[in-house]
């Protein structure tokens, strides 16, 4: 089993200034079909967390999609709490970073994953 990934979709889409605002859906697909190549290429199990305008995205082989029901902060806390393993949450959110560092994850920024840069 490789490292788990935990990706806060809203942020990591919202880091990059692509015009996404005008498809959060489409956005929010794009960027689960680079995180697929992301799981093959380092073997993690990935976890993309939408939200809002976003919710209702497929999950496909290789990342699974939790449609947050209210904020997808609080959701991927939860998350991270109910996990009992260890894992890694994606996300430039200092808030959201504080959170999960105290439930034992640790975080990493967007282009970790963007495959941008």
């Amino acid at each position: 089993m490789g490292e788990l990934l935990v990706v806060d979709g809203a942020n990591v889409v919202g880091s990059v200034p692509d015009g996404w605002w005008r498809d959060r859906r489409g956005a929010a697909e794009r960027l689960r079909d680079r995180l697929v190549a992301y799981a093959e290429r380092t073997g993690a199990e990935v976890v993309l967390v939408v939200e809002g305008a976003a919710r209702g995205v497929e999950s496909v082989p290789g990342v699974r999609v939790e449609s947050a029901a209210g904020s997808g902060d609080d959701h991927i806390v939860e998350l991270v709490a109910r996990l009992g393993r260890p894992c890694t949450v994606v996300t430039a959110d200092r808030e959201l970073r504080g959170r999960v560092m105290e439930l034992g994850a640790s975080t990493v920024g967007p282009r970790s994953v963007r495959g941008d840069g």
